[in-house]
């Protein structure tokens, strides 16, 4: 009776308890707040990178179609050169080296220095470059002196000898490398080369033709002929053609000639040496003629010996 009475109280008072609410928590810094960062502020970001994209990509499409980004870049490089001459970088000394035939003026202008260049941007390998790319210079080297001083040492070519192709007169070095067209009379004293590859070819046949001095005195030009073999033009107008294998032993007989014969005081407008066992001489016309007549003399006088 006592348990009945005790159960039954306990349910009323179950019954009569309020029933509990669910909990509610609330989170203050949710786990994908930086989501809800990105949402709220990447609509912004994004108008303003594509705006700027756009305006450059106008700017540089407009620098490009125009024909100007040669002076955009001469621009952009003067700008930054002030700069750091203002900050105390200018070339304020520079000293040339090796120069003989280039003006101190014209190796700066050749390597692109100028009056606003900066010591600090002056990029030496790109100086040496347009340096070197000139035909009159073999080498060149650049140093850079903070905060102000350049030195450039160049090795130039020498003029070695003029080339004549096609009617065209040049100014060669030993190695063929064409120096300038022929305008200035200082190189009016340096030997002849005419034709396709007496260029490259020259250095040799002179160097071998210098051994020969009774030859090489008389010597107006040294004439190419199909890329193989060399005639030779004497200042009195004579020429010799010489052979394409032993021209050493070619000079040398034509030397002991003149030394011996006189040759190159006869009348004789050519020497062909092309044979290796003859040597041909071709008269002038005047010559060809008074041998001619001396020929009749001769005949006539024998024949009037024979009939007497």
């Amino acid at each position: 009776m006592l348990l009945r009475e005790y159960v039954g109280a306990h349910l009323a008072r179950r019954r009569r308890r309020p029933a509990k609410r669910p909990q509610v928590i609330i989170d203050r810094e949710p786990p994908n707040r930086y989501i809800l960062m990105v949402e709220r502020y990447l609509p912004r970001r994004i108008g303003l990178v594509a705006t700027l994209a756009i305006l450059f990509g106008s700017l540089g499409l407009g620098i490009v179609k125009g024909g100007h980004v040669e002076e955009f870049t001469t621009a952009l490089s003067d700008t930054r050169n002030a700069l750091a001459n203002t900050a105390g970088f200018r070339i304020t000394t520079v000293g040339i080296n090796g120069r003989k035939q280039l003006s101190q003026d014209e190796v700066l202008a050749i390597g692109g220095v100028n009056g606003r260049s900066s010591l600090l941007f002056l990029d030496a390998d790109t100086v040496r470059a347009k340096l070197k790319a000139n035909p009159w210079i073999a080498d060149a080297t650049i140093l850079k002196l903070y905060p102000g001083r350049l030195q450039i040492d160049i090795v130039e070519r020498t003029a070695f000898a003029l080339w004549q192709q096609n009617g065209r007169l040049s100014v060669i070095a030993s190695d063929g490398a064409v120096l300038e067209p022929y305008v200035s009379r200082r190189f009016l004293n340096l030997p002849l080369v005419v034709g396709k590859g007496a260029d490259v070819r020259a250095h040799d046949f002179l160097a071998l033709l210098d051994r020969y001095p009774q030859v090489r005195s008389v010597t107006k030009a040294a004439i190419f002929v199909g890329e193989r073999r060399w005639n030779l033009r004497l200042k009195d107008g004579l020429d010799v053609r010489l052979p394409e294998n032993d021209v050493g032993n070619a000079l040398a007989a034509l030397s002991r000639l003149d030394k011996d014969e006189k040759l190159f005081s006869r009348d004789i407008v050519a020497v062909d040496m092309r044979l290796p066992d003859r040597l041909i001489v071709q008269l002038s016309e005047d010559a060809g003629k008074a041998r001619d007549e001396l020929f009749k003399d001769k005949k006539s006088k024998k024949k009037a010996g024979d009939s007497a």
